[in-house]
């Protein structure tokens, strides 16, 4: 009798413990992410002053939940196949979202409609950044979905749980919106807020007159025409100088390449496609100097005082340098919205 007893009590402890251990096994902790709900927050974009309209995508409204996801993702290298970059990597906050070579900056690309130097991404911002994550970054969205975290984020910010990559492309699209640069010491020149030195004002007025001869292609507001150019930077050309006529096969496209915005240029050297001149004294240099010849050479550069040269002095020479410094937007570069989240 005791020994059944004895067995009995056994058994019973045994029993308890493994249905206990049943119950941990299939009890799921409640996550964010099963809690969330989606309700994403418009987020009002504002044009600054005297701006171009901003083509905004109604397939991809901005939203405070999107534009936040967008940050994150700009600064993570989770978007990268080989999770070694990120758009952060090359494109510094402090240098104006540029890096010391030969990218273009990411300052106001939310007007553009055509991207890389060669024109060769075409369309709106979010086809832009469907280049960068299909082509450029190649992203496994396996990392994003398999994360901790990213699939809440996504669900906030797209009410959808399995990430795609187009949802990657329209949340960088998002942010990257955002990236405006518009005031600098020349905005609140125009809004009366500030005076120019003498030498910024001698500067401004060399810029938009033929004796400088800058505006055709950098004018306001943007500081750019969006157009392509040969500035007679080569004389012969080769796969490494083709620019626009790698994208479209036409002999006249050889040598040109998209016209660079000045704002925040103090910031973003070295400068031209190839990053050739180091200072902006060069630049300045190189088109104070006559004009070389080629067969796609632009009708700007073909005008008389720039195929002898413009002959500028070395006051005015600094003086286009004082008023390009003007440009500079330090709210921009250190403004902690676009800042790295993590």
């Amino acid at each position: 009798m005791m020994k059944r007893i004895f067995v009995f009590i056994l058994i019973v402890p045994l029993f308890m413990i493994g249905n206990n251990a049943c119950k941990k096994k299939v009890e799921k902790p409640i996550s964010k992410l099963d809690t969330a709900i989606y309700n994403p927050t418009a987020y009002h974009f504002v044009n600054p002053t005297d701006f171009p309209y901003m083509q905004l995508s109604t397939s991809n409204p901005m939203t405070v939940e999107g534009i936040r996801l967008g940050r994150m993702l700009y600064y993570d290298n989770i978007i990268d196949k080989y999770q070694a970059r990120s758009c952060g990597t090359c494109h510094h906050q402090d240098k104006a979202f540029s890096t010391p070579g030969n990218i273009i900056p990411h300052i106001n690309i939310g007007y553009s409609s055509y991207f890389l130097w060669n024109g060769g991404v075409k369309g709106t911002i979010e086809d832009a950044m469907k280049f960068e994550v299909e082509e450029f970054f190649e992203t496994n969205v396996s990392y994003l979905n398999a994360d901790a975290e990213y699939p809440y984020y996504f669900f906030k910010a797209f009410g959808t749980k399995q990430i795609t990559a187009q949802q990657v492309a329209y949340a960088l699209a998002q942010f990257i919106r955002t990236l405006v640069s518009g005031n600098s010491k020349f905005d609140k020149f125009l809004r009366e807020e500030v005076n120019f030195s003498n030498q910024e004002l001698d500067g401004f007025n060399l810029f938009y007159s033929e004796a400088g001869d800058c505006f055709h292609c950098h004018g306001v507001m943007l500081f750019t025409d969006q157009d392509f150019h040969n500035t007679g930077l080569d004389t012969t050309f080769t796969e490494a100088n083709y620019g626009r006529y790698t994208v479209t096969g036409n002999p006249m496209d050889k040598g040109k390449f998209k016209t660079p915005t000045l704002r925040n240029i103090e910031l973003t050297g070295p400068y031209m496609h190839d990053g050739r001149f180091h200072s902006l004294e060069q630049v300045i240099d190189f088109y104070n100097a006559p004009t070389v010849m080629s067969a796609t050479l632009d009708p700007i550069m073909s005008k008389p005082n720039h195929l002898s040269g413009l002959n500028l002095t070395d006051y005015q020479k600094q003086s286009l340098i004082a008023f390009l410094k003007t440009l500079t937007d330090t709210s921009f570069t250190i403004n902690t919205d676009f800042s790295n989240p993590f």
